[in-house]
C-alpha cells in the first residue's frame, strides 16, 4: 500500500469476529503437534498465536517497527506468546532458518487489490525452493476465488447523489443493492501454483430483472483450508466492494451484458475502475427498464 497500517486497523481486526473465527478454525486444523510455521505480514501477532497452541516453533514477520513492539508486547501477555518469534525484516526478503510445514499470509483485500499477497507469496516460493527445494508447505489460505456481478447500487444519502466505492457485509443483506444477475466467477488463485499478478476478464451476464445497472459489485472468497474428512471448507468472505459504472446502463430482463476489466493484483481500486467496460446487447423482446422521473 506504499504505508505503514496503523495500528488501529491491526486493533479493528482482532474484533472481527467473522475474520478471526474462520482462522482460527483453519490454523488449528491445519497446525499439526510439533509444526514449524512462518507467518508474512503477522501484524498484531494474533494468527501465530493461534498456531503456537500446537506448532513447536512460530516466526512471525512484521516490517513495520511499531507492529514489532506491539506483536511483542501482547504475545508476552499470552500463553505460549514464547513459542512466537516476531522478526522485524520484510515479507518480499525473509527466508526462515529452516524448512517449515505451513505459511500463514494474511495481505489480502477485496479483489486482491491493494495489498501485496500475491507478490509476497510468488516471491516467497521462488526463494524457499531455492533454499530448501522443490516441496512446498502448506499455505493459509489455500486459494481464493474471486466474482463479479451487476447490481444497482443505491447512490442517495440523504439527498445527496454520491456515487462512492462501497463495502458491504456480505453476510448481511444489502437493502440498497438489487441484484441484476447472478455472480460470475472471474479468477481463481490457487498459491500451489504460479501465479501471474496480471488479471483480465470478459464475460457476459444475462440481466435476469429489469433495472438501471449502474454498479458491479466485486466478491472474494478466501478457502482457508479444506477439510477432507467431510469434504468441506473453512472460508473466510471478505466485504463485497461495489464500484460505481461511468455510465449507467438501463436493462430489460433477458438483456445480455458484455462486461470487462483488467487490473495488477496489489493494485489501486481506481486502476480496477478505470478499466471496466460494460456494454449493452439489448434483447428484442425484453422489458426496458425506465427510470422513474
Amino acid at each position: 500500500m506504499g504505508q505503514f497500517i496503523p495500528a488501529h486497523y491491526h486493533h479493528n481486526m482482532l474484533m472481527d469476529e467473522n475474520r478471526m473465527g474462520n482462522f482460527r478454525a483453519a490454523i488449528e486444523h491445519v497446525v499439526f503437534p510439533g509444526a514449524r510455521v512462518l507467518e508474512l505480514g503477522g501484524g498484531t501477532g494474533v494468527l501465530s498465536w493461534f498456531a503456537a497452541a500446537h506448532a513447536s516453533k512460530v516466526w512471525c514477520v512484521e516490517f513495520n517497527p511499531a507492529m514489532v513492539a506491539e506483536a511483542r508486547r501482547l504475545l508476552a501477555g499470552n500463553i505460549n506468546g514464547d513459542r512466537v518469534e516476531v522478526v522485524e525484516a520484510d515479507a518480499f526478503d525473509y527466508l526462515p532458518p529452516e524448512p517449515v510445514d505451513v505459511v500463514i499470509c494474511e495481505m489480502i483485500h477485496v479483489g486482491m487489490l491493494r495489498e501485496k499477497q500475491v507478490d509476497v507469496i510468488e516471491t516467497f516460493k521462488k526463494r524457499y525452493r531455492e533454499k530448501f527445494g522443490p516441496a512446498l508447505p502448506v499455505f493459509i489460505p489455500g486459494a481464493v476465488i474471486m466474482a463479479v456481478q451487476p447490481v444497482r447500487q443505491h447512490y442517495d444519502f440523504h439527498g445527496f447523489n454520491a456515487p462512492i466505492v462501497q463495502f458491504q457485509d456480505g453476510r448481511v443483506e444489502s437493502t440498497g443493492t438489487v441484484e441484476l444477475a447472478e455472480p460470475s466467477v472471474y479468477s481463481i488463485i490457487d498459491f500451489e501454483q504460479n501465479n501471474p499478478p496480471e488479471i483480465r476478464w470478459r464475460g457476459t451476464f444475462r440481466i435476469a430483472r429489469a433495472g438501471t445497472l449502474n454498479a458491479l459489485r466485486f466478491i472474494t472468497k478466501n478457502i482457508l483450508a479444506v477439510v477432507k474428512e467431510t469434504a468441506s471448507t473453512i472460508d473466510w468472505l471478505n466485504h463485497y466492494m461495489t464500484l460505481p459504472l461511468a455510465e449507467p446502463l438501463s436493462v430489460g430482463a433477458q438483456d445480455s451484458v458484455e462486461v470487462s476489466f483488467e487490473y495488477r493484483a496489489g493494485g489501486s481500486i481506481e486502476s480496477l475502475q478505470a478499466s471496466i467496460r460494460a456494454e449493452l446487447r439489448r434483447q428484442p423482446d425484453s422489458e426496458a427498464f425506465t427510470p422513474a422521473p
